[in-house]
């Protein structure tokens, strides 16, 4: 039986690239458009390889493709163009990349939160500009933060980020409560945490009860001068209500990773706001995440065909 072709459409690490060609021979797809593969497209790709094993991310896997003899199809991002039940009728396999890096987005949310707190990027970007002593005021009235130490850091959502973003938060000598109804040692309501949490952060997913579940009477709700962040996506928040409660004052600001779409309008109010941090979805966008999450990827792909562990050495 002749070695399997596998058609890799995103960039793999070197790691796990090596690793995969161990097994299989590696078709790298050339000329992939900045959107990904139509399913004509990559149908015709895949036969014209002779591929039967699939790695993709973002590009459409429907039924062109699935009516192919492919043995597996991997996908390292999220699976938004994988028809994956048409796939389950056809018996194709779809293989996805494992769950959140939860240490790298906890550290995005501390990261977030110094940010906010210490005023560090309009003070660097100040530095930048020559701008230190506009108005004749020192540095350390103009760029004033708010030490951490003391203050109340409240979770929503006590899951996996939740706690890696908890011990952390315990380290800097923070006090800690959390809100989830679905983990018993969350002692606090939404309504009890937020109005003693001096820093409130969402780790929460996005279900038909969490969209949009913070609006204008969770914000106003905050204390005077707290901080929000949010690193899990944006359409847990109504935006606008946001904007207002920090154009206000009543919110001292924010620090946020996601938008909905993913993707925010250079215009929006929000970029205007010197008391805002914002990143676009960088929560996981490290080298270690990207390949531990790709050596898993194959290494399933691996067991996915039943090669039996002998036959790799």
């Amino acid at each position: 039986m002749g070695r399997p072709r596998a058609l890799v459409l995103t960039a793999l690490p070197q790691g796990a690239l090596a690793r995969l060609g161990e097994y299989a021979d590696v078709v790298p797809a050339a000329d992939r458009p900045s959107l990904g593969f139509t399913d004509e497209q990559l149908a015709d790709l895949v036969i014209g390889t002779g591929a039967t094993i699939l790695i993709t991310d973002g590009d459409v896997v429907g039924r062109c493709v699935l009516s192919l003899p492919l043995d597996v199809v991997a996908c390292l991002g999220a699976p938004v163009n994988i028809d994956r039940q048409l796939a389950a009728e056809r018996g194709v396999p779809v293989v996805l990349a494992a769950d959140h890096d939860v240490n790298a987005v906890a550290e995005l949310t501390l990261a977030l939160l110094f940010a906010v707190s210490r005023r560090i990027v309009v003070a660097d970007r100040e530095v930048r500009r020559g701008r230190l002593y506009r108005g004749k005021v020192p540095p350390n009235r103009r760029y004033r933060g708010t030490r951490l130490a003391g203050r109340t850091f409240g979770i929503v959502g006590l899951g996996r980020v939740g706690r890696a973003v908890r011990w952390r938060c315990e380290g800097l000598g923070m006090r800690v409560i959390a809100c989830d109804p679905y983990v018993a040692e969350a002692t606090h309501t939404l309504p009890e945490l937020l109005a003693e949490a001096d820093v409130v952060s969402l780790h929460v997913p996005v279900t038909g009860e969490t969209w949009g579940f913070i609006g204008d009477t969770e914000l106003t709700a905050m204390k005077p001068g707290a901080v929000y962040l949010n690193t899990s996506r944006g359409s847990l928040h109504d935006l606008s209500a946001l904007v207002d409660a920090l154009r206000s004052g009543h919110l001292g600001g924010a620090g946020l990773d996601h938008f909905e779409g993913e993707w925010l309008d250079p215009r929006h109010p929000l970029t205007r706001l010197p008391n805002v941090v914002l990143t676009p979805r960088l929560g996981e966008a490290t080298d270690d995440s990207e390949e531990e999450r790709a050596e898993r990827i194959v290494e399933d792909i691996m067991e996915m065909v039943a090669m039996p562990a002998a036959e790799l050495a």
